[in-house]
């Protein structure tokens, strides 16, 4: 009998109910990517390329209400910067990884001890921060970002910073695979242009996140008593920060799965959405985790069921005699 393969590290995984409407100050972390000069200062190796979003989103003061935010409300803020050294590049030849280890290789961008490997200064470490080792490539978790999240006991992972489509987007990747509840803050993040932005915030984030939210939201949705779920009146948005509507009815009855009812207008059906996938909520703003943008229709026309969330979920593992189909993974009895 063949048997679905486990994750490489099923300790990651968020347990069950551990996804919520809030994020847990002790259980979340704030990352905070390559906020450094060469990106953020004027004169940085990068700034020609970054300034247009970088000013656009005020990225520079949302990345700093971010983090004083979560220092405020006992979230661990950590920064994961970048520097290079002659080593990196005469050694072990890193301008021929890619093309961004190329950019950064011929415009001498984050050289180890430089200034503009140093942090912007209005976004200076604190000596309850935590600052990683320089990660190398795109990716963060290449880096100790793992080992301090796992001796955390962490389960949730925001993500600020810089760049949208490259390093921000990676480290967010990684972490959904390893089981982190992940989270990207919209306004406190910039790219070295608008169509990189645009498709990181409204395209890529919705589907490898949990949600993408501003500041104000993220700050709001740190909370520490509970909260209901959902309440008549409420806005929903998806996880790309779509808005669907508005609540208009709460059923929650004991017999089935509960749900809300949002009203679409005269011309839409009603959407029938489970509390299951309301990921966050931020005074009446309530997220959910479906990228509105990309399916474009809801898929929730009907009240929700227990017979129909099951047919959902598929097959048990033991009664699963190929996983595609016809065939097995190569090498599996």
């Amino acid at each position: 009998m063949e048997n679905t393969p486990r994750p490489q590290s099923a300790a990651t995984y968020l347990p069950k109910g551990e996804t919520g409407r809030s994020l847990p100050a002790d259980r979340t972390v704030l990352l905070v990517i390559d906020p450094v000069n060469d990106f953020l200062s004027e004169g940085g190796a990068a700034w020609e390329m970054t300034k247009g979003t970088v000013e656009k989103n005020n990225v520079i003061p949302n990345l700093k209400r971010a983090i004083d935010g979560a220092r405020a409300q006992g979230i661990q803020v950590l920064f994961g910067p970048m520097a290079y050294t002659e080593e990196d590049y005469a050694q072990h030849s890193l301008q021929k990884r890619s093309g961004i280890n190329r950019l950064m290789f011929e415009n001498k961008m984050f050289l180890a001890g430089s200034w503009g490997a140093d942090f912007h200064p209005e976004l200076q470490p604190q000596a309850s921060d935590i600052v990683l080792l320089p990660h190398k490539s795109c990716d963060v978790f290449q880096t100790d970002l793992a080992e301090h999240l796992e001796s955390r006991g962490i389960t949730h992972l925001v993500i600020a910073g810089m760049t949208a489509n490259l390093c921000c987007e990676s480290t967010g990747r990684h972490g959904t695979e390893a089981g982190y509840d992940v989270t990207f803050i919209s306004d406190a993040i910039g790219a070295a242009g608008l169509p990189e932005y645009e498709a990181a915030i409204h395209i890529n984030f919705p589907l490898i996140a949990n949600g993408v939210i501003t500041v104000d939201d993220f700050l709001a949705s740190i909370e520490h008593p509970p909260v209901p779920a959902v309440a008549v009146g409420d806005t929903v948005h998806g996880s790309g920060d779509g808005k669907i509507g508005t609540v208009d009815k709460v059923v929650n009855d004991g017999d089935g799965p509960g749900y809300m009812v949002v009203k679409q207008g005269l011309l839409k059906s009603d959407v029938y959405i489970p509390f299951d996938a309301v990921v966050r909520r931020s005074g009446t703003d309530v997220f959910i985790n479906l990228p509105k943008l990309i399916v474009g229709k809801m898929p929730w026309t009907e009240p929700p069921t227990a017979a129909a969330n099951e047919a959902k979920q598929g097959p048990p593992a033991a009664q699963v005699d190929k996983l595609y189909g016809s065939y097995a993974p190569t090498g599996r009895s």
